[in-house]
C-alpha cells in the first residue's frame, strides 16, 4: 500500500507485508524501485494501514501485548515515539492537522467510547498538550471516524469543536489554535426580527459540524481561505445541539456576531471571493430557484435556473470560487444534466471607490481584537456596491503585531490547566506522574537542557513583548542518566523458529544515555558481544541456531550511573511430524484413565498439550504429553488433544467407551511376537482387530462385546474387553456347552491359569501367545467362563495347533 507522497515526488512511501506477516515501511525512488533499492526506515513491524505521510510529518503505530505505541518522523529524520500524558493510554488516534509547523490529534482513551480528546504538538510532533476533552466522535461505514472538529479558513487559529458530556453536545471556538474555547454568541433577533430569546448562559448558538458524503456539497459549515472572517453554518439555539434541527446561521466577524438567515439547512456556494453567497435547499423534493446574497447574507435575491424543477444534487464553482462561474449538479428523471450559469453580469468592474477598509474585521468573542498575535485589516467590498473583486482580488492588507498575554501561552507538556474554560483564572500546574526538573529522555552528557515553566508560547503566534511566562527558564547540565526501559524484539514477531533459520534481533531503550553505554549481548548458544551506540545506531543481530533448543538470550546496557537488562527466550524446534492419542477404549465410571499423546520427534521443546473431553470447549492444557481423567457419565466419549510446539500444530482424536460393568483378560504373547513388533499405533490397531474377530467366531460371542487393545511398548502384551450390555438376551445352551461352563468354573476357583497357542501366521512364523486369569470388573457367570475357555480353540490368520494346556 503507498501511504503517501515525500516532499521529494520522485520518493514513494510503502507499507508492505513480509513473508513473517506482519507489516514494514519502507521507501524507494519510484524510477527504480525493486527489493535492491528499497530502503526500511522503520526498525521494527507496523500495524497495517497506520503509515501517514503528511507535510513534514510521518505517522506509523506498532501494537504489542494490547497496548499501542505511536510513533512521528519530522523533516525525514529518524522515528521517536509520540508523548501523550502518561495515562491517556489512547485506543484510538486520529491526525486532524499538521499545519504550521504542528500536529493536532484526536486521542481516544482508555475510558471514552464516543469522544476523543483533542490534543496539540511541538514543532517535531513529539511532546502533546491536552487542548479540549470529549470532542463528539462518530463511526461511519467501513470503520471511519469522524470528529467533530473544524479548522475555520480563512483566518489561522480558529476552530470550531463540539463538546459531549453527559450526552450534551454543545458547540466551542477557539482563537488561539484551541488554548482557550468559548461558546457561541446568539443573536438577539432571528431572520423575522422577532426576539430569539437566547440569553447565555443558559442558550447559545451550536453549529453540526459534518461532513459531506457527497463531493458537490461542503457539509454542514462553510469557510474558504479566500473569504477570511465568512463562516456559514447549520444548527440551533439552545442549552445543546439538536440533532434533526438545521436552521442557518452566518457571521462575518469570524464567528463573534451570528445572525440567522434560513429556517432549514441549504447547499452554500461562495463566489468571487465570497462576494455572492449562492444557496439552494437541501430537499429531496425538485427545485427550479437558488437564492443569492451580495451583502454577506443581509438581504436575499432569488433567481430560476430552470425553467423545469429538477432534483437538485450539488453545487460547485467553476474554474474557482474567485470567479462567477457557477456550475449546477442535477438530475432530470433518469438520466444526468449540468447546466453552466453565468449570472450577476450587471457587477461593474472592480475599483478603489467601491472598497472600504475593515481594520479589524476578526476579533474573539472575549471582544479581544488581536488574534494569533496580531490585529489584521482586510478589505471588503462596500455594501452598496455591485462591482466585482476578481481573481487577482486581495482581502489582506495590514497587519500589526500585538504585545504578547496570558492567552498567546498553552499548557508544555506534563502540565495541564484547572480550569480550560477560563481563560484568565486558571494556571498551568505539572502533572502527578511528570517531574519538571528531570532531565529528557534524549539527554546527553555535556550538554544542556532547560526546565519547563509550565508554559509554552502557541505556535505560529507573532506577538513580542508584554508577558512572557517562558522567562527566568533554568539551566542545567545533562547527567549521566542510567539506561532503562531496554527492549529486546525479533524483528520476524516469533519466538519460535527452526533450526537454521535467521532470526534478527533488534535492541531498543527508551531512557537513559546511549553515547557512554555498553551493551553485552549473549545469544544463549556460546556467541556473546559487546556494541556501543547499538540502540542509537538501530543496528540489527542476526544470527541462527544450528541445534533444537531453548535459548536464552539477553542484553545488559550499562553504564557508570546504572544498568538494565532485557531477557527473551528463543525456542528452536524441528515442526511436529506426527500424533497419536493412545486410550483404553473402554473404561469404567469414574475410574481414572490414561490419556497419552506420542508425538514426533520425541521430546521437542515445550510442546504444550490441549485436551478436549466430549463436547467441553474449555480445553485442559498441559506441558507433559499424558493427562489422567475420569468419565461421570456412560456412553461414548470423544476425546481430542492438540500438540502445540513453535509455530506448528497437529491433532488426533479418540472415542472411548465408558461402562459400568465389563471384564478385562490380561493376555501375554511369546517373546517371539517381539521381534515382529515395530510398536507403531497402525501394527497394534490391525493385531487387536485379528484377536477380537477370532475369539468372537470361535466363541459365537457377538464381536460387538469384545476389543483387543494391544498395549504400547515391549514385551507385547494386550487386554482383552468383555463388555457387558446392560440387556443381555439368553443363549441357549449346547451340552458342550454345559461342560465347558462346569469345567470354567472349575478353573476359575484356582489361584492362577495359563494357557499356550500356537498361531501359525501366513509368514509361516511361529508366534505363542498366553491367557492368564484376570480381574473381575463387573458381574459375570458361567456364560464368560465359555468365553474364557474357548480363547484356547482361536484359528489365526493361518493354521493353529493346540500347543499345551497346563494348570498350576
Amino acid at each position: 500500500a503507498v501511504a503517501g507522497v515525500d516532499r521529494d515526488p520522485d520518493l514513494v512511501h510503502m507499507e508492505i507485508q513480509d513473508p513473517s506477516g506482519g507489516y514494514r515501511y519502507i521507501t524507494c525512488q519510484i524510477q527504480n524501485c525493486s527489493d535492491k533499492t528499497m530502503t526500511v526506515q522503520f526498525a521494527g513491524g507496523t500495524d497495517r494501514d497506520s503509515l501517514t505521510v503528511q507535510d513534514d510529518y510521518i505517522f506509523l503505530q506498532t501494537t504489542s501485548a494490547n497496548r499501542t505505541k505511536y510513533y512521528v518522523s519530522y523533516r525525514r529524520n529518524g522515528f521517536v515515539q509520540m508523548k501523550l500524558p502518561k495515562y491517556a493510554l489512547p485506543k484510538d488516534l486520529q491526525i486532524i492537522s499538521t499545519d504550521e509547523n504542528q500536529v493536532f490529534v484526536a486521542v481516544q482513551e482508555w475510558y471514552q467510547t464516543d469522544t476523543y480528546n483533542l490534543y496539540q504538538s511541538d514543532p517535531q510532533g513529539v511532546y502533546y498538550s491536552i487542548l479540549l476533552e470529549n470532542v463528539r466522535s462518530t463511526k461511519q461505514p467501513e470503520e471511519n471516524v469522524l470528529i467533530d472538529i473544524l479548522e475555520v479558513r480563512g483566518v489561522k487559529g480558529v476552530f470550531l469543536a463540539n463538546q459531549k458530556i453527559d450526552g450534551k453536545v454543545t458547540t466551542l471556538i477557539t482563537y488561539n489554535k484551541g488554548r482557550d474555547w468559548d461558546f457561541l454568541n446568539p443573536p438577539d433577533i432571528d431572520m423575522n426580527g422577532k426576539p430569539t430569546n437566547c440569553k447565555p448562559p443558559d442558550c447559545y448558538l451550536h453549529l453540526h459540524l459534518r461532513w459531506a458524503d457527497n463531493p458537490y456539497v461542503s457539509g454542514t459549515v462553510h469557510t474558504k481561505d479566500t473569504a477570511p472572517g465568512l463562516i456559514m453554518g447549520a444548527g440551533n439555539l439552545g442549552s445543546q445541539l439538536v440533532e434533526y434541527k438545521e436552521e442557518m446561521y452566518i457571521t462575518s466577524d469570524c464567528g463573534n456576531t451570528w445572525r440567522q438567515v434560513f429556517e432549514e439547512e441549504h447547499h452554500i456556494l461562495y463566489l468571487d471571493h465570497g462576494g455572492v453567497i449562492v444557496a439552494i435547499k437541501d430537499t429531496s423534493i425538485p427545485l427550479k430557484i437558488l437564492k443569492f446574497s451580495i451583502d454577506e447574507g443581509q438581504t436575499w435575491s432569488t433567481h430560476n435556473f430552470t425553467s423545469t424543477s429538477v432534483f437538485v444534487d450539488g453545487l460547485l464553482s467553476e474554474p474557482g470560487d474567485e470567479t462567477l462561474v457557477m456550475t449546477k449538479i442535477y438530475f432530470i428523471l433518469l438520466r444526468s444534466a449540468i447546466d453552466l450559469v453565468k449570472i450577476f453580469r450587471s457587477f461593474e468592474w472592480q475599483s478603489t471607490q467601491n472598497f472600504k477598509k475593515l481594520t479589524v474585521r476578526c476579533f474573539d468573542v472575549q471582544g479581544d481584537r488581536c488574534i494569533m498575535g496580531q490585529q489584521r485589516s482586510f478589505r471588503k467590498r462596500k455594501i452598496t456596491s455591485w462591482c466585482i473583486k476578481g481573481r487577482s482580488f486581495t482581502s489582506a492588507l495590514t497587519s500589526k503585531v500585538c504585545e504578547c498575554v496570558n492567552s498567546d501561552f498553552l499548557c508544555d507538556y506534563g502540565f495541564e490547566r484547572s480550569a480550560p474554560l477560563k481563560p484568565e483564572s486558571s494556571k498551568c500546574f505539572a502533572d502527578f506522574w511528570f517531574n519538571p526538573e528531570a532531565p529528557p529522555e534524549d539527554c546527553v552528557l555535556g550538554q544542556a537542557y532547560t526546565s519547563s515553566t509550565g508554559y509554552r508560547k502557541v505556535i505560529s503566534n507573532v506577538c513580542e513583548g508584554g508577558v512572557d511566562l517562558q522567562q527566568n527558564l533554568a539551566q542545567h547540565m545533562c547527567p549521566l542518566i542510567a539506561p532503562k526501559g531496554l527492549q529486546i524484539s525479533i524483528r520476524e514477531e516469533t519466538l519460535a523458529i527452526k533450526p537454521g533459520e535467521d532470526i534478527t534481533f533488534i535492541v531498543r531503550q527508551e531512557q537513559g544515555d546511549v553515547l557512554n553505554t555498553k551493551y553485552q549481548v549473549d545469544l544463549g548458544d556460546g556467541f556473546k558481544a559487546i556494541y556501543v551506540n547499538l540502540t542509537m545506531t538501530g543496528e540489527p543481530i542476526r544470527h541462527h541456531y544450528e541445534n533444537p533448543g531453548i535459548y536464552r538470550v539477553s542484553v545488559k546496557a550499562e553504564n557508570v550511573a546504572g544498568h538494565d537488562e532485557a531477557v527473551v527466550f528463543v525456542q528452536v524446534n524441528s515442526p511436529l511430524q506426527a500424533l497419536n492419542l493412545e486410550v483404553v477404549p473402554v473404561v469404567g465410571r469414574n475410574q481414572e484413565v490414561n490419556l497419552t499423546a506420542i508425538i514426533l520427534p520425541k521430546n521437542p521443546n515445550l510442546t504444550v498439550f490441549y485436551w478436549w473431553i466430549g463436547n467441553n470447549l474449555q480445553p485442559l492444557l498441559t506441558l507433559e504429553s499424558f493427562l489422567v481423567t475420569k468419565f461421570a457419565e456412560t456412553g461414548d466419549i470423544r476425546v481430542t488433544v492438540q500438540a502445540s510446539c513453535g509455530s506448528s500444530m497437529l491433532q488426533d482424536s479418540k472415542v472411548v467407551h465408558v461402562f459400568d460393568n465389563f471384564h478385562v483378560l490380561a493376555l501375554k504373547f511369546t517373546k517371539h511376537l517381539d521381534t515382529y513388533n515395530p510398536d507403531i499405533p497402525e501394527w497394534r490397531e490391525d493385531i487387536g482387530r485379528v484377536v477380537t474377530r477370532l475369539l468372537a467366531k470361535e466363541t459365537n460371542v457377538p464381536e460387538e462385546t469384545l476389543m483387543t487393545v494391544v498395549k504400547p511398548g515391549l514385551p507385547t502384551t494386550a487386554d482383552l474387553h468383555v463388555l457387558l450390555p446392560a440387556n443381555q438376551p439368553k443363549r441357549k445352551r449346547s451340552v458342550t456347552s454345559d461342560k465347558v461352563t462346569r469345567a470354567m468354573s472349575v478353573w476359575l476357583g484356582q489361584s492362577s491359569s495359563s494357557f499356550a497357542v500356537i498361531i501359525l501366521p501366513l509368514s509361516l512364523s511361529v508366534v505363542l501367545f498366553c491367557i492368564s486369569d484376570s480381574q473381575r470388573i463387573g458381574g459375570g457367570s458361567g456364560y464368560w467362563a465359555i468365553v474364557i475357555l474357548f480363547v484356547i480353540c482361536l484359528v489365526a490368520v493361518g493354521a493353529f495347533i493346540l500347543y499345551k494346556f497346563k494348570r498350576q
